[in-house]
């Protein structure tokens, strides 16, 4: 598993900002050092518009354009640490990069991280992120987040970050066994985090909580209406 990285010296860097937040994770259950020590370092601002930056460290999810999110830190911290359950990941597979936030923290705790995005744009950007922090082990392609990422299969956990209407079957048969899946499911007003864990051929699925993510689309290009 990485070590935290110090990312110091990348702009906004007002510890006692992030810790604020980082109690604030604490406080709504977040017990896991390693998880609450990656989101106090990930510097989250890189990951907005500059006119969101003083927002940045607030626990709100943020608009990033194309009608996508940043997602809500206790959410990125949730998913990371239900998924990585004190194992060792070699591969993690993320559905939806978006701004590339989410796979900034699996960067941590993941030996490599497979990165799926349907938007180009966003793609290019979280591409560029990752060179500007000196985040190696991150792999972005462009694609159908339905379809998974075959070619590496199979991961040891597996984070979506887009809510399809039911699980999709290619990701459960991605997971490794012993993998674990987290994933929103539902309609846009009624969606619940799921946990899914493979064990051989049966996959065992739990409700975590209520939450709410853009709907998951298939195939990749444009979002509607840009």
């Amino acid at each position: 598993m990485s070590t935290t990285r110090s990312y110091r010296g990348v702009g906004m860097t007002s510890q006692r900002t992030r810790n604020r937040l980082v109690e604030i994770l604490r406080a709504e259950g977040i017990a896991d050092a390693t998880v609450l020590d990656i989101i106090s370092e990930v510097p989250r601002h890189i990951f907005v518009d500059e006119a969101l930056a003083s927002r940045a460290y607030e626990n709100n999810a943020l608009p990033i354009g194309h009608g996508q999110t940043i997602s809500q830190p206790y959410i990125v911290a949730r998913m990371t640490e239900a998924m990585i359950a004190g194992r060792h990941l070699e591969k993690v597979l993320e559905v939806g990069t978006g701004c590339g936030y989410q796979a900034a923290v699996l960067s941590q705790v993941a030996d490599t991280v497979y990165s799926i995005e349907r938007l180009p744009a966003l793609a290019s950007r979280a591409r560029e992120r990752m060179h500007v922090l000196g985040i190696g082990n991150v792999r972005i392609r462009e694609g159908d987040g339905f379809e998974g990422w075959a070619t590496h299969t199979p991961y040891d956990g597996i984070i979506v970050a887009a809510a399809p209407a039911e699980i999709p079957e290619i990701l459960k048969q991605q997971l490794a066994d012993g993998g674990r899946m987290l994933i929103p499911v539902g309609e846009r007003d009624m969606q619940r985090l799921m946990l899914v864990r493979r064990e051989g051929n049966e996959y065992h699925e739990e409700v975590l909580e209520e939450v709410r993510f853009v709907p998951m689309l298939p195939g990749s290009g444009p979002a509607a209406g840009v």
